[in-house]
């Protein structure tokens, strides 16, 4: 087994592509073959937090479902705590919410009222950055905690569907860009 950490080029190539998925038209982009390779899901994480020193950020914060992955194993690189966006009725505390457009209607995230200190130190992570929505509904909610986002990190990022303007403010990073 090659340990020497693998390259952005690397982990596109293990990012499958699975045509007319959910839907017709689709081009849904399969993340498990990378999640299955260890040198390659730490190489994601190590690339995703690579700007930030153990105890820089006070917590990581993942967008449902699939950023809980990639939020929770950069909170424990990082020494940081892990707080996860859920969607609307999945959280069992009190919270506060967020409602953001999608295609065809609305959708609402949800964050515990007591997840984030104010002045808190995030790292925002999930997989995808698509239209934006799911993302800039979760910056709005560690925003309303007091939180700062120091950046808002991206294993794949769609950019013919410019999901960076809805993040205006916010720095972005994302590894892999189609």
């Amino acid at each position: 087994m090659n340990s020497s950490r693998p390259t952005v080029a690397e982990i596109e190539r293990a990012i499958r592509t699975i045509p007319d998925f959910p839907q017709p038209g689709i081009q849904f982009k399969d993340i498990t073959p990378l999640l299955a390779d260890a040198r390659l899901f730490a190489g994601a994480i190590d690339l995703l937090t690579e700007k930030f020193k153990p105890g820089s950020v006070d917590a990581g914060v993942g967008i449902d479902a699939r950023g809980f992955i990639f939020a929770a194993a950069a909170a424990v690189r990082l020494q940081a705590g892990f707080v996860p966006v859920r969607k609307k009725g999945k959280l069992p505390y009190q919270t506060h919410e967020q409602e953001y457009a999608l295609e065809y209607g609305y959708a609402t995230v949800a964050i515990h009222v007591d997840a984030l200190k104010p002045g808190s130190r995030v790292l925002l992570i999930d997989d995808l950055l698509a239209t934006g929505g799911t993302a800039a509904a979760a910056a709005a909610l560690v925003k309303k905690l007091g939180a700062r986002i120091l950046e808002a990190a991206f294993l794949i990022e769609l950019k013919f569907l410019n999901g960076r303007a809805k993040l205006a403010g916010v720095p972005i990073r994302s590894l892999v860009v189609y």
